[in-house]
């Protein structure tokens, strides 16, 4: 266990003074009573602090919405747990035999929960000065990815807006089947360009997540159909 603690330690450079620490912070609730939940329970405000503090500081012209709804991106399950996987999280977890079978290793909740129980064990072990350091190099990856996306529109509205600036037809949406019982309804949406020959299909369990997946689609397809200038080819 020491050997995986400082191998560890190496990955996200910092050494902690007490590694029981650390271990209770690797420690799923399957494992026994001293696991990470209180950990985590501090490490998520901590994180959240420090994400807000960082967009506060870089983006004085955004809205407190603006702001809000950039933060949860960067706080959201998904991307913990690819933080979780880049530092290999998954071989230094102790799990329950339960979880153990049933793959926990590799769920995104309690990949998600491992790191800000990490975070809050750092920051009990050595303050929030190396804590910081630790979410600020560790997020950048995702601070960079959001600075290009941080109008946070919908993909119905960004696709609208695409169109619309290169005086294209607008996109349009369609019912094409519904499935399930009245209460739980699923819903398959086709959302056609005109001018571009473009369509595509997208499911789920309302009208408005279908067409927002359906938008998606098509905007990852629009690069092949726009050059870098964003005018048509």
């Amino acid at each position: 266990m020491l050997d995986k603690q400082a191998k560890l330690g190496r990955t996200i450079g910092y050494d902690f003074s007490d590694e029981a620490l650390l271990d209770r912070a690797l420690t799923h609730r399957s494992k026994g009573a001293k696991n990470y939940e209180r950990l985590e329970f501090l490490g998520d405000s901590i994180l959240g602090f420090v994400v807000a503090e960082w967009l506060y500081q870089s983006y004085p012209e955004l809205s407190e919405g603006k702001l809000s709804r950039m933060r949860a991106s960067l706080v959201r399950k998904e991307t913990l747990a690819l933080v979780a996987r880049e530092l290999d999280l998954s071989n230094h977890l102790r799990l329950g035999e339960g979880e153990l079978k049933s793959g926990g290793f590799n769920r995104d909740s309690i990949l998600s929960d491992v790191v800000e129980s990490l975070i809050g064990a750092m920051y009990l072990d050595g303050g929030l000065s190396p804590t910081r350091e630790f979410i600020l190099h560790r997020w950048q990856p995702h601070f960079d990815a959001i600075e290009q996306t941080k109008s946070f529109k919908d993909p119905k509205s960004r696709l609208q807006e695409t169109m619309q600036k290169q005086s294209l037809s607008l996109p349009e949406y369609e019912i094409v089947a519904t499935s399930g019982e009245q209460h739980e309804q699923i819903f398959t949406v086709r959302c056609a360009l005109a001018d571009l020959g473009l369509q595509e299909l997208a499911t789920a369990g309302s009208r408005r997540a279908a067409e927002q997946a359906a938008a998606e689609s098509l905007l990852s397809k629009l690069p092949d159909h726009y050059g870098k200038s964003g005018k048509s080819r």
